[in-house]
């Protein structure tokens, strides 16, 4: 029987989307490994919405 792994996926939001009052939002789905970054995620993705390269943080 395989091992489980440590990798685990999560979904990234924009902050700046959300708090600009623009009808949509801008999700990403990506995984991590929950042993070497317990915490939190965020990272600067492309807002197609917005059309610029805004940081997205890790919600779930």
């Amino acid at each position: 029987m395989a091992k489980k792994g440590n990798r685990i996926q999560v979904i990234l939001e924009c902050t700046e989307h959300k708090n600009s009052g623009l009808a949509g939002t801008s999700r990403y789905i990506t995984t991590k490994n929950k042993k070497n970054d317990p915490e939190r995620m965020e990272l600067k993705k492309f807002n197609a919405i917005m059309r610029k390269y805004t940081i997205h943080k890790e919600i779930k």
